[in-house]
Order: structure tokens, then sequence, then C-alpha cells
């Protein structure tokens, strides 16, 4: 007996057909895609528009040009805040004004956040906070650089004493991860109050020149109180970071080269504090010879040169990395490769103040020291330096206490250390800029090298003073004496028969003397004493 159909056209067959019942899964995925929608685009038109009339990127826009393209995975997005007050409860936008996740930078993982101006002007309130703790968390247990996109207005004052608690948080995680990853800072609006103190802990700040500001009082609170009449942009502005203080490592025009350099500062740098920076197969012949020195190298030793030439001629295709390269510019710091392996560069600048180290130098350098140390990039120092700064406002200012930071970070430093004597190498300075004394593994001299405790005419001034006094000819003597002790002292040999320094080289040979010493010093090894910590002579 044949079954029989079932009649779903209704009796008599002539009905329309029953439309499905929608299953419940469908309506909650319409119900997530619509909250995705709203938070991705949680700052309403006008406030992007104004965003985008001071020439700032959008939060989402920043991301997309900093990260490979697609390999965003953004965490909390749905988060709301949950405070009250002031009518704060009436406005729920999702995302909190914080965007955080994790993406690739050239293949490699990153962890960022990245502050929302067009939601509450970018403030911090708890949500916002809890989720910027999340991520450093999250970077600091897998081991990843951290990035920081910061465009905010500070604390979110509706949510009071909770939001100053919870900057608290995000220090103390800066700490935490400082020397495990690398942290870098990129400033593109206003960073006020307690907000700068994230970005001074990290390793790097990055700031746009006209649209980033950096200040612990604004330019209201300084006139009030100091009677003082200035700019945002004097006050806090990136030039000024730049030049002044010190706190911008690089300044860019733009906010797309800004965000290019950041991605570029990360190809010199390992993920994490135990793995070794990128390698990258090099096109340069590493036993070049460096034709160009010797021209660059002037006769009379109280002419200057560039350093940075020098620099450019040894490593690789002369790429150079500055870092600070517009404050304390007697002593030039960077990064650089060499037959294919990330180095930090230290250098003395003849151009500025005779390359004399002062107190910004010194700060300047010992920071970077310590970085490079941090995470495992050889140091090479070019040693051009006639002393310390003299003067009454140097040693007011510490410069006892300051040049003592360079000589610490040195001292303490265990990655490979090559120096490179160039000319001068006068007294103290010459041992802080990391001599064979303090730890260098290897140190090297050109023949136009003077290692010595001064120059020749003060050495001559100090020593002979009564016997050129007494002299028929004062200064027919004086003049012989300093030809003496310039062919006795003002030269490295005397340094090279003692060892501290372990060959004269021919300048065209330095390129193909670093990358045999780098090389040989690839496994170096070094055991530190057990302690909680040395003391930095901050």
């Amino acid at each position: 007996m044949a079954l029989e159909e079932p009649d779903i056209q209704g009796e008599g067959g002539g009905g329309p057909p029953v439309a499905p019942t929608p299953h419940p899964i469908e309506e909650r995925l319409e119900r997530l895609a619509e909250l995705r929608e709203e938070a991705m685009h949680a700052g309403s038109d006008a406030a992007v528009k104004r965003q985008h009339d001071r020439g700032k990127l959008t939060a989402r826009e920043r991301i997309e040009k900093l990260l490979d393209p697609d390999s965003f995975v953004e965490l909390d997005m749905l988060a709301r805040h949950r405070a009250h007050g002031f009518g704060i409860e009436n406005n729920r936008p999702l995302t909190d004004g914080v965007i955080t996740g994790w993406g690739t930078i050239d293949g490699r993982k990153v962890f960022l956040f990245s502050q929302d101006f067009t939601v509450f002007g970018g403030a911090l309130g708890e949500v916002f906070a809890e989720k910027i703790h999340k991520v450093m968390d999250l970077a600091e247990s897998v081991g990843a650089p951290f990035i920081g996109l910061n465009d905010g207005a500070g604390a979110r004052i509706q949510e009071g004493v909770v939001s100053l608690a919870s900057y608290g948080g995000i220090f103390f995680r800066n700490v935490k991860a400082s020397g495990v990853i690398p942290q870098i800072s990129v400033v593109l609006g206003p960073c006020a109050g307690g907000a700068v103190y994230s970005p001074a802990m990290t390793d790097f700040i990055f700031m746009v020149k006209g649209t980033s500001h950096m200040f612990i009082t604004g330019p209201d609170v300084v006139k009030t109180v100091t009677g003082e009449d200035v700019t945002q942009e004097e006050l806090g502005g990136a030039m000024t970071h730049a030049t002044k203080s010190g706190v911008a490592t690089f300044v860019a025009d733009d906010e797309d080269s800004c965000l290019q350099q950041v991605r570029y500062l990360l190809s010199f740098l390992p993920s994490n504090n135990l793995e070794d920076p990128p390698y990258f197969e090099p096109d340069d012949d590493p036993n070049r010879s460096c034709d160009g020195i010797v021209a660059l190298i002037p006769d009379a030793p109280n002419k200057p040169y560039d350093m940075k030439k020098v620099i450019a001629e040894v490593v690789d295709d002369g790429d150079f990395f500055e870092v600070q390269s517009l404050w304390a510019m007697n002593i030039v710091c960077g990064y650089a490769r060499i037959d294919g392996h990330v180095v930090g560069i230290v250098g003395n600048q003849p151009q500025v103040l005779a390359g004399c180290l002062d107190i910004e130098a010194a700060e300047k350098a010992a920071r970077f020291v310590r970085t490079c140390d941090a995470f495992n990039v050889p140091l090479v120092t070019f040693v051009d330096v006639p002393g310390f700064l003299p003067g009454t406002n140097q040693e007011y200012g510490g410069i006892i206490r300051h040049g003592a930071k360079l000589l610490y970070a040195y001292c303490e430093a265990t990655v490979p250390r090559i120096q490179i004597v160039t000319r001068k190498a006068y007294g103290g300075a010459y041992v802080v800029m990391n001599s064979k004394s303090i730890g260098a593994d290897l140190a090297f001299a050109w023949p136009s090298s003077e290692v010595a405790v001064m120059g020749p005419d003060a050495a001559v001034n100090l020593i002979f003073r009564k016997e050129i006094a007494g002299s028929p000819d004062p200064l027919e003597r004086r003049a012989e004496l300093i030809e003496d002790y310039t062919e006795r002292f003002a030269n490295p040999y005397s340094a090279a028969e003692r060892g501290y320094v372990d060959d004269v080289i021919d300048p065209r040979d330095t390129r193909k003397v670093l990358v045999e010493s780098l090389n040989m010093l690839r496994t170096k090894k070094e055991k530190l004493p057990q302690r909680k910590h040395g003391n930095v002579p901050l």
C-alpha cells in the first residue's frame, strides 16, 4: 500500500506556502552583528569629522595603518562602562573609548591599545583601564611587544578616584613588563596629567609635530600658578620634547610616517628579552673596505667631523636609525645592522660641543645602553671624547651623578661590547665610554687616536709649569714640550702596549674587524651575581 504525500499546500492544495519559523540562533546572530556594527562606529559622525579636521586619524584607522592587513584580533569590543552619576549612566557606548587586541607587524605578533578620542574624548575610566590591563597581561605572558596609541583627555572625571586607581594598574604593569618585552608609546593627541607617566616608563615614545602634546599641567594651570603665558605647543609639543626635555624618542611629520617608523623600529628589536633581534640576510659585503673613512677624519686634532658619516660607512647599506636625534646631539645613539645582525651604536659627536660628555648626553646614552642590554642588542661604541663638559652649570646640575649613570649602564651590560677609538680618548670620559677597564670585550683604536689622561696642551701646562716659567723663551719651550708629549703619549700605542687596546687597526678595516668580532662574541655568556637589583645613581 503506497503512503500518501502530506498536503503541504493546505486543504485543496491551492493555498500559499507556510513560511518556515526562523531559527532562534539567526535572531541572535543578527543582534550580534548589530552590536558589532555599533561598536565599529562608537563615535558620532560629527566627532569623527572633528578628528579628521584636526589632521588626526581615528583609533581604528591607526590600527589598520600600523598592523599587517587583516591581522587585527579585537578584544572586549562589547565592553561598556558601569559608572553612575553626572548623567554618564545615560551614555554607555560600546568599546568604552579604547580599542584593544593583537595583530602582526611584518608577521610578528604584537599587542596594542588605541585610545578613541571620538568617545568621551578618550578619557580613561574603570572599564577602559580594565581592557588595557587585560591586553598588557597577555602581552607579557606570551612575550610579545606592546604598543600604546595615546590620544585621550586623561582621567574620566565622572568616575572620580576610580580613574586614578585604574591608571595605577597600568603603571604597575609598565614596570612589571620593563626589560621583558619592548614597550612603545605613540602619542597622537593630548596626553596630560597622570596619563603621561605610562609613556614615560615605556622604552620608546613617538610624537607627531603639531598634534601631539604631553605635559603634567596644562597652559591654563601654568599661567594661574606661575604667571607664565605659554601655548600647548610650546609647553609640551613634539619639538619641545624632542629638543628640550628629551622625552620624545622619535618625532614624525604626520601620523602615517609615525606609524611606519614604529614598524621600522620593531625590525631592530626582539619580541622579548629571551630572544635575539631579527636577522636579515645582508646585501652588503661583510669584508667591504670602508675607504670613505680616511677622508672623514681631519688631520688637525681640534677640527670637527660628523661621527654619523663614520657610522654610515661601517654599517650595512649605510642605514642608521638614530634615537633622540634632536636632543643631546653631542652624543649619537641608534640602531643599525652589521652583516645582517642588529647592533646598538653609541658615538661622540665632534660637531657638537667637541663631543664632550655633559648631563644630557650621559642620560641619553645611559638609557640607550640599558635598553640594548635588556633586549640582547650588542653595543658598538665609537669614541672621540675630549672629556666632560666643564662649568658651574654642569657641576651644580649634578654632572657627577648623571655621568655615573652612563658609567653604571656600561658596567652592568652583559651583551657583546666593542669599543672603537677614532681620535681623542681623554681622562675619565674615555673610561666611561665603554673602555676595557669597565668590561668592554674588545677595544680597537685607529692610528689617529690619542688615549691619554688629557690633551697635550693641558698636560704640559700642568706638568711643566715651573720649567716653562723659568725658561728664557717660555713659548718656545712650551711648544717643544707639547711636541715631545704628543709624540710619546698622544697616540694609541701606549694603551696597546698595556693591553687597554686590543689592536690598532686601519680605519678602512673597521667593518671587517667588527664583523669578525661580533661573530666571535655571539655566544658570549656572563653570569651576574645574585641580588635583587643594583642601585642606579638616578
